[in-house]
């Protein structure tokens, strides 16, 4: 039997952490969602701009994203948070090492990407350190070279 072909999967992504932070590290974690929370991520409606990550209870807790309902999905007897906190399913090992990680001067950890994966979302989430506004400058200058050398290299081929 043919395979699919494979569909990009990604629901979100985080387009400011690049901006702000230096990724150290990437892990992947599971979501704990509501069913109407699925059905307004299949039609991509979801904003993670301002969310992060906190420890409560040895658990990982992902605050400030906001997925608001589809109008057809709202039921009169089910009490509907966009904002609401959702658990992050990290193993007790991930947990106690981003734990340790975070307690360093300076270092947060926040989502970069939510995707499908096997018909489950899960999140990309990012051990990361605050960029200083000098360091963004420079970011954006190594940007702009970057893509003005390959704008030359196009013209010289």
């Amino acid at each position: 039997m043919p395979k699919k072909p494979h569909t990009d999967s990604t629901i979100a992504l985080n387009k400011k952490v690049g901006h702000d932070y230096f990724i150290e590290q990437r892990l992947e974690a599971g979501l704990v969602l509501e069913g109407w929370e699925v059905k307004s991520l299949r039609v991509g409606r979801i904003q993670l701009v301002d969310s992060y990550i906190i420890f409560k209870d040895s658990a990982a807790w992902l605050i400030g994203t906001q997925i608001p309902p589809l109008q057809t999905t709202c039921a009169t007897h089910v009490k509907i948070d966009p904002q609401r906190t959702r658990k992050l399913l990290l193993h007790k090992k991930e947990i106690n090492k981003l734990i340790g990680s975070k307690e360093r001067d300076g270092y947060t950890i926040v989502p970069t990407k939510l995707y499908w994966k096997n018909n489950k979302v899960k999140i990309e989430i990012a051990l990361a350190k605050g960029k200083k506004q000098h360091d963004k400058r420079a970011s954006e200058k190594e940007r702009d070279w970057q893509r003005e050398k390959q704008r030359l290299n196009r013209h010289a081929a």
